[in-house]
């Protein structure tokens, strides 16, 4: 080889790169990614797969029957639409569709809590169809909060990244009716008495002031448990405490809203009194007042009640989804020929709206805050079972480390809503579980879809007039005008209240089913059973005779301010079924040693004695 082949100079240095290149390189790469966007969406809506894609509508719309027509055929393997994971490619109407079936699937849960709390304070009907409004607007803005999974830090996130609507607590009623019965008594709201004995009660809205603002200050703990490890709160909240919690939240909602409105109103009417204002239902001026009970009002609240009954019999999926809402529409329907319902509400209602049109005082009651802590705690502990839930229609890991994080971040979503709602004028937002029931139908848990129900619940609350044809298929909301000792009313009149009675026990016992099904998951060892029993002690007890605990502290002889107070929470704790229950699952739960499968005695040996025909005489161990 010559010498002059071999080349002995050495290869130029490169060059480090510059700021200058490494910022042209990013911008490049977000040029592109930008590009890619834009050239996706202008694909999405230009071309028939990205509006249609090929999904079975079909399938979604056609109605079913519960039983083979005709003679038997071969039996024909349908198979169901595509799955569509959470960030999977989703076509727009699918996603419109999906969004709007899951709005009107939590659409009677939305406005139902709104209603009630406006019923029980007396408020008028401007006040309670902004309350609704105000309801949906919450609803729809801290859904999104919590599909967006938003990294904060370390391993800490602010979401759930699923579907995980939000939606009124009705553990945050069940707790709100007893506080507001503790307000009335003790001269916070007004009332008076008629000459007939009967308590008439006078509009209050400081009182709902004073739960907003007492929720704010009590969502504070759902955020500290948010950063606590979720092995943790699984061990302090098992399904023997959760479980029991939501079995008395919807009993105790069944006894003191279902079946009371069903018969025709929960308010003084109930007692059928033989004078006075609430001597009918749901009081005198009413355009068809009739007593408690009455056949007329039985009959209206069955006709709401079958109607969903009917829609799973032979609805289509799409109806399946929300046969709440075609119960009440099928019952304002009827209501409204009759001649029951009243329309001013829908008139006098704005065409836009939003929050904050209506405020009301914040302030803190001091004998709610244990109480409401209480409801905060519950929430976390249903937020955790909800997220479960959805995790797994969702088709994602429900054990691990992202897990415990979706977990983390939808327990801290859901108490950081708590402070937002009370400044939204909207009691405690907290993650619903009615949604997993249409993932799982329409196998559809994209976020694209959640994005859209998101969009329509904010539409439905803008929308004012929505909120005015909710109010006036609901209930009748007095307006009392209080002077000296006698009270005269003006009342705005809308369908009878077995409408929404016959809607809400169904929807309340749907809750209570739920409970029922966390509870599913304990062996039922001697134990479990023990815990169980001790709890719905308390719990059905207090369901059954609710004034058990309204004397406990009346030998107690001139309390001060401070103390009243605290009798007045301790109170409100006890003669609330799922807080004094909850309560004593929880301790029981924590002090009681685990038994060992060896230990159950539900262990039985059974013995053939046929078989064994020599064996004079067999110990049964029971």
């Amino acid at each position: 080889m010559s010498i002059h082949s071999v080349t002995t100079d050495q290869p130029e240095k490169i060059p480090p790169p510059s700021l200058e290149h490494v910022t042209t390189t990013r911008s490049t790469k977000r040029r592109w990614a930008i590009g890619r966007t834009m050239q996706g969406l202008k694909q999405k809506v230009t071309t028939r797969h990205g509006w249609v894609g090929d999904y079975d509508y079909a399938w979604l719309c056609m109605p079913t029957t519960p039983w083979r027509l005709g003679r038997a055929r071969p039996k024909q393997v349908k198979t169901g639409p595509p799955f569509y994971a959470l960030d999977s490619e989703l076509p727009i109407i699918l996603a419109a569709a999906s969004g709007l079936q899951h709005a009107l699937a939590m659409l009677a849960g939305l406005i139902t809590p709104p209603i009630i709390f406006a019923n029980a304070l007396n408020l008028d009907s401007e006040t309670s169809a902004y309350m609704i409004s105000a309801s949906l607007i919450g609803c729809g803005i801290l859904s999104l909060v919590q599909m967006s999974r938003l990294r904060l830090f370390g391993n800490y996130y602010l979401g759930t990244g699923l579907i995980s609507v939000v939606g009124t607590s009705f553990a945050t009623l069940s707790t709100a009716d007893a506080i507001f019965n503790a307000m009335y008594a003790d001269g916070t709201c007004p009332s008076t008495v008629g000459a007939d004995g009967t308590v008439v009660k006078g509009p209050c809205p400081d009182a709902y002031g004073m739960v907003l603002g007492t929720s704010m200050i009590c969502a504070f703990l759902e955020i500290f448990m948010s950063f606590v490890p979720p092995r943790i709160l699984k061990r302090v909240f098992p399904p023997m405490v959760t479980g029991t919690v939501i079995v008395m939240i919807g009993a105790s909602l069944i006894g003191s809203s279902g079946i009371p409105n069903w018969g025709g109103g929960s308010n003084d009417c109930a007692s059928r009194p033989t004078s006075g204002f609430f001597q009918l239902c749901p009081d005198i001026t009413a355009p068809r007042p009739l007593p408690w009970g009455s056949p007329e009002f039985i009959g209206l609240g069955f006709l709401s009640f079958i109607s969903i009954i009917i829609t799973e019999l032979f609805g289509s999926p799409f109806l399946k989804n929300i046969s709440v809402i075609v119960g009440l529409a099928v019952g304002c329907i009827v209501a409204g020929a009759t001649g029951y319902i009243d329309g001013s509400s829908i008139k006098t209602a704005p065409a836009i709206t939003f929050l904050w049109v209506h405020t009301f005082k914040i302030r803190v009651y001091a004998p709610a805050i244990l109480p409401m802590l209480a409801v905060y705690v519950s929430l976390a502990m249903e937020a955790i079972g909800d997220i479960t839930a959805s995790a797994e229609v969702s088709r994602v890991a429900v054990v691990g480390e992202e897990f415990d994080t979706r977990i983390q971040g939808g327990v801290l979503s859901d108490g950081i809503g708590g402070f937002l709602s009370a400044l939204f004028t909207v009691t405690p937002l907290s993650i619903f579980a009615q949604n997993n029931g249409v993932i799982a139908i329409t196998r559809c848990a994209n976020r694209t879809a959640g994005r859209f129900c998101c969009f329509f619940l904010i539409l439905f609350g803008v929308l004012g007039k929505i909120s005015g044809v909710f109010l006036a298929s609901a209930f009748p909301i007095p307006i009392l005008h209080l002077a000296s000792a006698e009270a005269t009313a003006d009342t705005h009149h809308a369908v009878p209240n077995p409408v929404l009675g016959g809607v809400t026990t169904f929807l309340f016992a749907s809750v209570a089913t739920s409970g029922v099904r966390v509870l599913s998951y304990n062996r039922f060892t001697r134990r479990d059973r023990f815990v169980l029993a001790a709890a719905f002690s308390f719990g059905i007890g207090d369901l059954l005779v609710p004034s058990i605990f309204t004397h406990l502290f009346d030998g107690v002889s001139n309390p001060g301010k401070g103390l009243q107070g605290l009798f007045d929470s301790i109170t409100i704790v006890l003669s609330t079924p799922f807080l004094i229950s909850g309560l004593v699952a929880l301790v029981l739960n924590l002090i009681l040693p685990q038994e060992d499968a060896d230990d159950d005695d539900d262990v039985v040996e059974v013995v053939d004695v046929e078989a064994q025909p020599h064996s004079k005489e067999k110990e049964l161990h029971i």
